[in-house]
């Protein structure tokens, strides 16, 4: 009992001397972390808030400075004719919109659907030991390192309806029996832009996987092994579970850039309205068109889109980006 009685003070002064390093190394991480905070306010929070504003005004490219408040006109207004009919105007009840908010979602569900499976393929292959294993990691990136405007215009060529090779090969091996404008035809656009975004970002997909499978210890599937479970047991009842943190984060950073997919839609099919996406359509309309209010009013609510799509995700899937789940 004396014994307890004389450890107890220590035990009291080593937990007050641990929580104290804690809150120093608390303190610390706060101010490293401040100038990234300063950072992303000036980049990217002061234009979201100018955006935010403007979209409530009528300012135009010519006349920024200008611009006076008009409420919430540029979303949603009520005109009335002089014969007395009601019109609705205002981006709630532009068809384009919708349009794009349909070719985004559409295009984001299933691109990102597609890359976690065979991005789950590859990462599997790819943590299996063989020999050259470095350099198939090594060139499985390949595509995911090359800029998005460089693969995107490669692709067009590839593409083309006369001079592109899938045609040409299509057409030797019989698949085909006439050359396909794919990036110029309403029915296939969108299948040609999910081609290529598919080839381009499973790699970083199977990467984030690859990490998550790493973390898994060997001597479970040891184990398995020996009891005798087979394989395809093995990937539902282990490695899905185990690999589940780093396959749900790697899907959160899919989908927001597939949602704010911009450039190789504007790249392979720029005037495709069964590919417009909304990140096209609020360009065009800021610079295009000149209608810098309407196009402000577009990218306000493409953030809000992307923000609850977002959160909601998170919620539905119990997403912690600690590696747990909660």
């Amino acid at each position: 009992m004396a014994t307890d009685v004389m450890a107890a003070p220590g035990a009291v002064t080593g937990g007050k001397i641990k929580s104290e390093l804690m809150q120093q190394r608390v303190r610390a991480a706060r101010w490293f972390l401040l100038p990234m905070l300063i950072a992303l306010a000036v980049v990217a929070g002061w234009p979201l808030l100018r955006s935010i504003y403007f979209s409530f005004t009528d300012a135009s490219l010519n006349d920024i400075g200008g611009a006076e408040w008009v409420g919430f006109s540029n979303y949603l207004r009520v005109q009335v004719l002089d014969s007395g009919a009601v019109r609705y105007r205002g981006l709630l009840v532009d068809p384009a919109w919708w349009n794009a908010v349909w070719n985004t979602l559409r295009f984001a569900v299933v691109s990102v659907s597609l890359e976690a499976v065979l991005g789950m393929l590859v990462a599997l292959v790819l943590n299996a030991e063989f020999r050259g294993r470095g350099i198939v990691r090594a060139a499985i990136l390949i595509p995911w390192a090359i800029p998005t405007i460089v693969s995107a215009k490669m692709w067009s060529w590839m593409l083309n309806d006369q001079f592109g090779i899938l045609n040409d090969l299509g057409m030797r091996l019989g698949l085909l029996s006439q050359k396909v404008a794919w990036t110029a035809t309403a029915d296939t656009a969108m299948t040609a832009v999910l081609i290529v975004d598919i080839w381009k970002t499973t790699p970083f997909m199977a990467l984030l996987i690859l990490a998550g499978l790493q973390m898994v210890p060997k001597d479970i599937y040891e184990a398995a092994e020996i009891d005798g479970v087979h394989p395809v047991k093995q990937f539902f009842r282990i490695t899905l579970p185990l690999v589940r943190p780093a396959l749900m984060v790697a899907i959160i950073f899919r989908l927001l850039d597939a949602l704010r997919i911009f450039d190789l839609i504007y790249v392979l099919t720029p005037n495709s309205a069964a590919t417009k996406t909304m990140s096209v359509l609020a360009r065009e309309n800021l610079f295009d068109f000149d209608k810098f209010a309407y196009g402000s009013a577009m990218s306000t609510l493409l953030f809000l889109i992307i923000a609850l799509l977002t959160i909601l995700y998170i919620w539905l899937g119990k997403v912690r980006f600690d590696g747990g789940d909660r």
